[in-house]
């Protein structure tokens, strides 16, 4: 089990769990969590779960422009509403970076 600052015990099997990256990492405040979920939910779902525990910041702005790994397979151009999640995932969330 994992816990969020403020927040209860979260069952690592019944969470999807979420890396952020650079400006994502930033807009969350935190390099990465444990999200509660009940059964598969879509990546959309996802972003909306995770504006809500992050809220009056630029997360929903910022995670729009990332790039997304569901584990070690790319999923940012499919439609978000059809990437299923599963509790025990990981969900990467790395935005653009500058440079070469």
């Amino acid at each position: 089990m994992s816990t969020r600052e403020g927040t209860e015990p979260v069952d690592e099997t019944s969470a999807v769990h979420v890396r952020y990256w650079a400006s994502a990492r930033a807009a969350a405040g935190t390099d990465g969590e444990a999200v509660p979920v009940q059964g598969v939910v879509s990546l959309s779902d996802l972003v909306r779960l995770l504006v809500e525990r992050h809220p009056g910041g630029d997360l929903e702005k910022v995670l729009g422009a990332c790039s997304v790994l569901r584990g070690d397979e790319p999923v940012k151009s499919r439609d978000p509403d059809s990437v299923e999640l599963r509790p025990g995932q990981t969900v990467e969330f790395l935005p653009p970076f500058a440079g070469g």
